[in-house]
């Protein structure tokens, strides 16, 4: 039974390896960035109560103290969300998927800056893979400057920045004894309110007034399937699989589904040195959580 749970952080790559697809056709319609995440957000809050009330209605409970904490992260989440959506409208959704799994590299440098931990070995051969990993991907080394968007290569990066700064800060919230849900939940009422003031609602009548039922499923779908449900999969299976193990399977099956999609969706057919950019970003990952494993 034990081995079915390996399924659901596979599953949660996948299905985060598929935002693309939302945030392109959302953009395509008229949706603009703030607005976008709004529907994102306010839709996951429902999702992510339901998980709640089935998980323990005691998550729902917080301490005040702990509002700034939620504040830190729910700016992380709005950053890499923000981020990620423009690369993901600027270059093909494998290398956007490649730029954000480099956040693990920014996750080792904050770990140094702010808790003197130690870089070693593993993690420097881990870098220097991921770098070329990233590299490989864009296909600058093979000439595509015309096809590679700076803007598009910036927001990856700076995604990556912005996960791995919420990966600090809720690993800082998970040893206060603080769910998962908990801090999910509170960062999303945070950030839809903050998103309030710069939602454009007349954008949002005018998507789903043009095809009512079909658009109204493709927005829960959306939150549902590129948000919420990945991330309530991972917390499920850790209940029963160590943390090293749901990251490597996470990790490697986000780069390669968005690669999958947007050769199936948008033709994004990737070059060999593409694809070997993917596999070098993949094990440099899978080496990181096998060294996280151990340490723990």
């Amino acid at each position: 039974m034990k081995k079915l749970y390996f399924i659901l952080p596979i599953l949660s790559g996948i299905l985060f390896g598929s935002s693309g697809i939302f945030v392109r056709t959302l953009t395509q319609n008229g949706i603009d960035a703030t607005t976008l995440l709004f529907l994102r957000f306010s839709i996951a809050i429902i999702i992510l109560l339901m998980a709640i009330i089935l998980t323990d209605k005691n998550l729902i409970k917080i301490r005040l103290s702990d509002l700034k904490l939620f504040i830190i992260t729910a700016l992380c989440i709005v950053g890499l969300n923000l981020f990620y959506n423009t690369s993901m409208n600027t270059v093909p959704l494998s290398l956007a998927a490649v730029l954000l799994s480099s956040a693990p590299v920014f996750v080792i440098i904050f770990a140094y800056i702010l808790f003197r931990e130690e870089i070693t070995l593993t993690k420097v051969i881990s870098i220097i893979l991921v770098i070329i990993g990233c590299v490989l991907t864009t296909g600058l080394l093979e000439g595509n400057y015309a096809n590679v968007s700076t803007m598009g290569i910036v927001g990856g990066v700076v995604a990556a920045i912005f996960w791995a700064a919420y990966t600090v800060e809720s690993k800082k919230a998970l040893k206060k004894g603080i769910h998962t849900y908990t801090i999910l939940f509170y960062s999303l009422i945070i950030l839809t309110l903050i998103l309030l003031p710069f939602t454009n609602f007349g954008q949002i009548t005018t998507f789903v007034n043009s095809n009512i039922t079909f658009n109204i499923i493709f927005l829960i779908l959306h939150s549902t399937l590129s948000f919420a449900l990945p991330y309530i999969l991972l917390t499920v299976c850790l209940n029963h699989i160590d943390s090293g193990s749901a990251s490597i399977f996470t990790s490697g099956a986000e780069p390669l589904a968005a690669l999958c999609f947007g050769i199936i969706v948008y033709s994004e057919i990737p070059t060999i040195l593409t694809f070997i950019g993917v596999v070098l970003t993949i094990l440099a990952l899978i080496i990181l959580s096998k060294n996280e494993k151990k340490i723990n």
